[in-house]
């Protein structure tokens, strides 16, 4: 299937040939047959990526504290390296599509194969999408019609958050696309409705559905809506357009009656001026998208918000919407100003940043779209003699911008990559230079040319497809954590015992190079070890994946894992005991996130991992500080190791940052060929097991 993408970098578009997406349980496959290109969000994404570097620090400074936070715990080449891969990622673009449900998910209720629905899918021949996102069509509206429902959501969460009143006067500024078909909703409510915009022929649009326009400066807007509401002002204001400047929002206080209500549905500048808000005692709203769950994890994995806790979901506005398509209360083919083939759909874009005056600009899709999960690819370079050949099971951002790029110099040639989602598959495969991207992840491990399956999916499925690689007599590399239960390492550890293939999991920190050099000088004390490793780990929502148990694991299992690893690399002994202590808020609830771990070792050894999220930013993220023998060791997040009383012994260590990822790689390829595992089984599944317990202790206190 074709898929429309765009660069940041260049902001260039182009359709791009990527594999059908797999479903999930709660999901959707659509093919699409309408999609509308948003002249708002989509027209910023693209004059942002056309922009040169300096235009794009102007219109996101924001972003220049937490790149400049990086530059002083980083460095200033990581750093960059950071910035231009994430420029250098298309993303997919367009958030309004109409088409027919070909697939349903296992727990998806209300849907059946061949519905017409309408969903916030992106621009492509085939999406996939929650079913909480998508609404039925009813008969009598068209695709093209139906694929402006988010949009339209969009106005009429507006429109709930201003809650009007029959018979209320509201005024909406600006009279694009949401403008306009705010207007509409607002008159199918009973609504007496003012117009402002720039734009004549917007303005006559606006007229043209019941709207009385006004014209003239900010005070004439002012004066005339007072004189039309016999001096009482407008019951509320909408704002609905897309401007950098303040004065809308002080125009529209001006505007509202005394206890009016003021919803920003769009951008403004927010340099509020207090008196009016003040004397009036006006409230003030900011409408979030297409409503209630929307950007909400849950919700957009598909659970559904009971209409008893909220009436009016983002899904229950798509149905409101396109009932009142239905009814006749909203016409937004009357917005369309163009319609473009989607083999064409780059010229979209060139119709809404151009000159030329434009609307609605629709897309419009071939019937039976192929539908291959499967795409082949011309591949730059042949496989090198001696190759191990590799298949990829996952396509995340840790994958395409730290694994990947590593595997041809460790020895690697990649077949497959393969990954649900078809964009991040496309890409992974672009940059590994594979022969195959596809979103079935279990053909990889069917194929009998791969030897190699690396696991880098999340952490819920790592150890079932581990042992379905080791079971079908595949080396394996998992990246952290190798299983989040107990009597999944217990399975794993039978089949790796088994030596149909080696096991490894990505604790690259131990191949460090600073990380070797330490145990290096540790290697010949004649006492115990003292180490302390300093976590910054940063903050992430309750919500994120990687904090639910399901389907992360918690982040100490997750990725705290990593520092019992590298402590058990240092101290070359074994782990004798645990003790993990965690954070609680003032209400006791546990702060999974933020804990202290102390280690005891065989040998006598200590260690104490302090793992938490909410240092500053502008701290260093990993600390290590190490003692024995009268001397101490320092590792300032990887740029630098420091010895005092005993100086270093050994190569000369890299200048740059190295967590180790490279080395891992290399070692992992030379095990295979020499048949044993990069880090001894017993290691592996030792620090495995007390990262899942340490996880189990902290849940056990909450």
């Amino acid at each position: 299937m074709r898929q429309v993408l765009q660069w940041l970098d260049t902001g260039k578009v182009e359709l791009r040939e990527i594999p059908v997406p797999e479903i999930g349980p709660r999901q959707l496959l659509v093919e699409s047959r309408a999609s509308l290109v948003s002249a708002g969000t989509e027209r910023m994404l693209i004059e942002f990526g056309r922009a040169g570097l300096w235009g794009k620090v102007k219109s996101q400074p924001e972003r220049v504290r937490q790149v400049v936070d990086k530059i002083r715990t980083d460095g200033l080449g990581p750093t960059l390296d950071a910035v231009r891969s994430k420029l250098g990622e298309p993303i997919p673009l367009g958030y309004c599509n109409a088409g027919i449900v070909r697939r349903v998910g296992a727990e998806v209720t209300g849907f059946r194969v061949g519905d017409r629905v309408a969903t916030n899918g992106a621009h492509a021949e085939w999406v996939r999408v929650p079913h909480t996102l998508a609404a039925k069509i009813p008969d009598g509206v068209s695709d093209e019609a139906a694929c402006f429902a988010p949009l339209a959501a969009v106005a009429l969460q507006g429109i709930r958050l201003a809650a009007p009143a029959l018979g209320e006067t509201v005024v909406v500024v600006g009279l694009g696309l949401v403008g306009l078909l705010t207007v509409q909703l607002l008159r199918a409510n009973g609504c007496r409705v003012l117009g402002v915009d720039l734009d004549p022929d917007r303005r006559e649009l606006a007229r043209a559905f019941g709207a009385k326009v006004l014209s003239g400066d900010g005070a004439a807007q002012v004066a005339a809506v007072h004189e039309a509401t016999d001096g009482f002002g407008a019951d509320a204001v909408l704002l609905t357009l897309s401007s950098k400047a303040t004065e809308p929002v002080n125009l529209a206080a001006a505007m509202a009656r005394p206890r009016g209500r003021v919803v920003l549905v769009g951008v403004t500048g927010l340099e509020l001026d207090r008196e009016p808000f003040f004397r009036k005692e006006l409230s003030f709203a900011v409408s979030c998208s297409y409503g209630p769950g929307r950007y909400e994890a849950e919700y957009e994995a598909g659970h559904d918000i009971p209409p008893a806790h909220v009436r009016w979901t983002a899904q229950r506005n798509f149905a409101a919407v396109l009932d009142q398509m239905a009814a006749g209360g909203a016409d937004p083919t009357r917005l369309i100003s163009h319609r473009i083939p989607f083999a064409e759909a780059d010229r979209a874009y060139d119709v809404i940043t151009g000159d030329a005056k434009s609307l609605g600009v629709v897309l419009e899709y071939p019937v039976d779209a192929p539908a291959a999960n499967r795409v082949e690819r011309v591949r730059r370079a042949g496989a090198t003699s001696g190759s191990l050949v590799a298949g990829v099971i996952g396509a995340g951002n840790y994958a395409r911008r730290t694994l990947i790029p590593l595997l041809g110099e460790a020895g690697f040639s990649v077949r497959t990559v393969a990954s649900t989602g078809g964009v991040d598959a496309a890409l992974a495969a672009e940059l590994a230079d594979a022969e195959v991207v596809s979103s079935d992840v279990h053909a990889v491990i069917g194929d009998p040319a791969i030897d190699t399956v690396f696991v880098l999916t999340r952490h819920a499925s790592h150890a079932a497809r581990a042992a379905r690689a080791l079971e079908a007599g595949k080396h394996v590399f998992v990246e952290k954590p190798l299983a989040l239960r107990e009597e999944d390492l217990d399975r794993l550890e039978q089949l790796a015992a088994e030596e149909k293939g080696l096991l490894t999991v990505g604790f690259n920190r131990r191949f460090a190079p600073m990380t070797e050099a330490l145990a290096r000088q540790l290697a010949d004390r004649s006492g115990p070890v003292s180490l302390l490793i300093d976590v910054n780990a940063g903050a992430l929502p309750r919500e994120h994946w990687t904090r639910q148990l399901a389907e992360g694991g918690g982040r100490i299992v997750g990725e705290g894992c990593h520092f019992i690893d590298l402590a058990r690399a240092l101290v070359g002994a074994s782990i004798v005991s645990l003790t993990a202590t965690g954070a609680a808020d003032r209400s006791g609830r546990l702060v999974d996130d933020v804990a202290h771990l102390a280690l005891r070792f065989a040998d006598g050894s200590i260690a104490t991992i302090a793992y938490y999220s909410n240092g500053a930013r502008s701290y260093p993220k990993e600390s290590i500080v190490c003692a024995a023998d009268g001397a101490s060791y320092t590792i300032d997040n990887w740029r630098g190791l420091k010895s005092f009383g005993r100086g270093l012994t050994g190569p000369r260590l890299p200048a740059r940052a190295d967590k180790g990822h490279a080395a891992e790689l290399r070692r992992f390829a030379e095990a295979i060929r020499a048949g044993e595992p990069p880090i001894p089984y017993a290691e592996l599944f030792e620090v495995s097991r007390w990262a899942v317990r340490a996880e189990a202790e902290l849940r056990g206190a909450e």
